[in-house]
This record gives C-alpha cells, structure tokens and sequence, in this order.
C-alpha cells in the first residue's frame, strides 16, 4: 500500500498538531507511532525528508532527525541510505550493526566513499586465509561426521591464550576461553551467563557500542547508561547508579572507548574495579577495536572473579570469518561453556580448526602488525585535515570522533556530508535512546580506498565545517 509524497507531510502536520505539549522531538515521535498504530502511516510509506519536515512543523532538522531516529531503533521506521525514511512493514528486522554500504555515485558522479566504518585493506589477509582453507581440505578428519566437542577444540582455545599474551588478562587457562561467532555473540554469551531474574540491569557507557544495548534488549534487559567524563566512566556515578538499580553486568571498552576514541587511564580502571567489588557487579570488556600492542591491565585482571573479555580478528585481520572470543574469570568457566554449548553446541569444527591455524602463524602476527602501520597513516591524515576542530583519536583506533563546531547537527551533517559524496556515522548511534546524544560524528578509517582518495573525502568533511550553514547557526 503506498500514500502520496503530498499527503504524508499534511497528515504528520495534523497528527503532530493534537500531540500535548512536550519536547518537540517527543511530539513528533507520538504522532509518528500513533499514525502507524492507525494506518494513517501504512508499512512502506516514505517520510518527507529531514529539512522539508521541519520547515513544515517549524522545528530544526536536528530534531526531526532526532524523533526519527529514536523510532529507527524501535524498527518502527527503516532509514535508508540514499533514499530515505520509511514506515517499516510489519516482518521487517532492525538493520545489522555492521552495514555493508556498497560504493554509489555521489551527486558529482564520483563514487561515494564509504566513512561509516572502518575497512581493512588486502595486506595479505586473503592468501593467508585462503591457504589456511586449502590446508583444511587436505586434512582426512573423520571427525567431521560428529558434533563438536570441548576436547577437540582445546588446540584453537590454547591458540586463543597465546594469541592475546601481550594482553594483561590475569591468569588464564584455555579451558576459560569459548569460541563465538564474533564478538558481538561473544557478548551475548557473557550476558547470558551473567544476568539473573526477570528484568536485570546491564549497565554501559553513555556513548557506547551499540551491540551492548541490542545484546541486552534480546536478553529483556533494562539498559541504564552510565556518565563518561574525558577520562571514561565516571566512578561515582556508576556506584549511585549500581547501587540505585541493582546493575549485574558493566560493559565498556576501557582500552578504546567506541565511538570516542577514549582511553580510561589506569588509575581510573581501579576505581571503577573498586566500584564494582563494592556494589558485587561483573564487568565485560569488549576489546575489538584497538589495534595496538601494548596495554594496560584488564578488568579481569584487576577483578579475577568479576571481569570477562571479549575481542575477536574482525578489526585487525578480517571481519568475514566472525571469529571472536569470550573469557570467563576464575570460577566461571563451566557457566560460559554451558551458555554456548546449550546455544549453539559450539564453533563449527572446521572453523575452529581454521581459527587455530591462523592464529598459530607468524604471518598473520606480521600481517597484523602491517594493518595497524596502514592504519596509522589514515589516522595521520585525518588528523592533518580534521585536527584543527574537535577531534578525538588515537593512532591504533579504527575511527575518529569528531565534536562539531556550532552550528551544525549530527543528522544535518550526515546528510550535507552525503551530498558532498561522504557516508559517515552520527553520533545518535551509539546514545541512548531517551539520553542526549552529543552533535558528533564518527570518521571511520577505510584503507580500502586509496589514501589520496580518503584525504580527498576528509577535505569535503573539512569543507563543510569551514562553511556552516546560516540557518543551523540560527536555530
């Protein structure tokens, strides 16, 4: 069933208008959902875009962008890139974490170039990969005929240890380790293992990785965002917050925060590892995205009994296997390998022999280490081209988070930014849905295309924000 462009605007107009009073933002959300809930808006219908909705209801297009946002994450609306806001039908599925964005042409007729995530280059991962599979063929495994087993997969669990040495984890043990299919089940594994009753409380950053949130919405989990400071969480908010809802799990990414690039500093982490023995919560570290070498203690050292980790190869060799890893602490093993084992029966077994050959090799170690050299030089550049406004990075970090100057709005941003041939990320991606999101976008590092082509997009960003647009100065 489709609705006429011309009317659509007129019928949210008169819906938005016998909304009660309230943020505007709240306003238009109501008269959205209540003119789905009465087939008004039927499945499929195609919303005005952000600047022709706001000059009709005479509101910023930052809070149009906000309203549809918030019903985006409710997979009440679907937004597509490129052509635009749509009511959802009634099968239709919330969009993956990771959107795979194919290169279109922008309105010059140059190719888009694809900033909404980090992309790995070729270093080498594919022959590497493709070796290690004809190795694989070449074994005679009768083995293949049976379900997968703890015992068998103890070689690729101990690769796991070995793999992540330079990691400070505490005492471990392969038998702590289970393999995922990525981090993102990773994740889902620990809280599985973790939450108890009927509505537990799982605790995250306020600007955080949006597969906490989703992880926790599947389990039928309250989610409560703790405040973050330019150090990370802040500890006395997170104990007034455990204590006030009885939060069972923290996740945060200490080492890189996603999508701020923050580091919490050492002093910081024991705090908060202070904070969690007090009010008897666990922590899960999520470690995917920073690329470096060295690092400081995990929770799981500085909490043996209290901190899971949980990383994977996606960001420094390939995200296509979705091979990732999840670490109990002392004690817990059993109630991991039983989450996983209950879900899934384990890993495939030839994946798992896959995972073990790889992470076994001195080239893959050599191959990653030449990601994260490739990496910094992205890095570099956009600090050359960004670095005069309000930039967060790091040089191991796989994106940068960009603060931006007055003016402008995540959404309007996003979107002028797409008229210049950019695809980048808003901040509202990874905020709560009824918290603030700050005006902010994430840059993320894609080696894929070549640098002079990625220093060319950085400056259409840079041109943007040189040239900010009277009305959103005014708003």
């Amino acid at each position: 069933m489709s609705v006429e462009k011309n009317i659509v605007p007129d019928t949210i107009f008169a819906l938005y208008a016998r909304q009660p009073e309230g943020p505007k933002y709240r306003m238009l959300s109501a008269a959205l959902r209540q003119g789905v809930a009465e087939a008004r808006l039927p499945p499929g219908t195609q919303l005005p875009p952000v600047r022709d909705l706001a000059w009709r209801l005479g509101m910023t297009p930052g809070t149009v962008a906000r309203a549809y946002t918030l019903l985006t994450d409710e997979d009440l609306l679907t937004a597509e890139v490129g052509r635009g806001t749509f009511v959802s039908g009634q099968a239709e599925q919330r969009p993956p974490l990771y959107i795979s964005r194919p290169w279109r042409e922008g309105p010059d007729g140059t190719e888009m170039v694809n900033l909404f995530t980090a992309r790995l280059p070729d270093l080498g991962q594919i022959d590497l990969i493709n070796d290690s599979f004809r190795r694989l063929a070449a074994r005679s495994d009768r083995a293949l005929l049976d379900y997968p087993t703890a015992a068998a997969f103890a070689p690729a669990r101990q690769a796991v240890v070995d793999w992540l040495t330079a990691v400070p984890l505490g005492v471990v043990h392969h038998e702590d380790v289970v393999l995922s299919h990525g981090a993102q089940s990773g994740i889902s594994l620990v809280m599985q293992a973790v939450l108890r009753g009927r509505r537990p409380v799982v605790m995250v950053e306020e600007l955080a990785y949006p597969g906490f949130r989703r992880a926790a919405e599947l389990l039928r989990a309250d989610i409560v965002s703790v405040p973050m400071d330019e150090h990370g969480i802040v500890p006395s908010a997170l104990e007034e917050i455990a204590r006030k809802h009885e939060g069972q799990i923290l996740c945060t990414s200490p080492e890189l925060n996603n999508p701020t690039a923050i580091v919490t500093p050492s002093e910081r982490r024991r705090d908060i590892a202070e904070v969690a023995r007090r009010c008897a919560f666990d922590i899960l570290e999520d470690d995917c995205t920073f690329l470096g070498e060295t690092r400081a203690e995990s929770y799981r050292a500085l909490l043996p009994e209290q901190g899971w980790f949980v990383s994977s190869i996606s960001k420094t060799l390939t995200p296509a296997l979705r091979i990732g890893f999840a670490i109990a602490p002392q004690g817990k093993r059993q109630t991991l390998r039983r989450v996983a084992e209950n879900g899934f029966f384990g890993l495939a077994r030839p994946l798992a022999h896959l995972a073990h050959d790889l992470l076994i090799r001195d080239e893959t170690r050599e191959i990653v280490r030449s990601v994260r050299r490739r990496n910094a030089v992205y890095v570099r550049a956009t600090v050359n081209a960004l670095g005069g406004y309000d930039l967060g990075w790091h040089q191991h970090s796989p994106f940068a988070w960009l603060r931006l100057p007055q003016g402008w709005r995540s959404a309007a941003f996003c979107l002028a930014a797409e008229g210049q041939g950019v695809q980048v990320r808003p901040a509202e991606d990874f905020a709560p849905r009824t918290g603030f999101a700050p005006h902010a976008i994430r840059i993320g590092m894609n080696a894929q295309i070549a640098l002079p082509d990625f220093e060319a997009a950085l400056a259409r960003l840079r041109c943007l924000l040189d040239n900010r647009p009277e009305q959103e100065m005014m708003a």
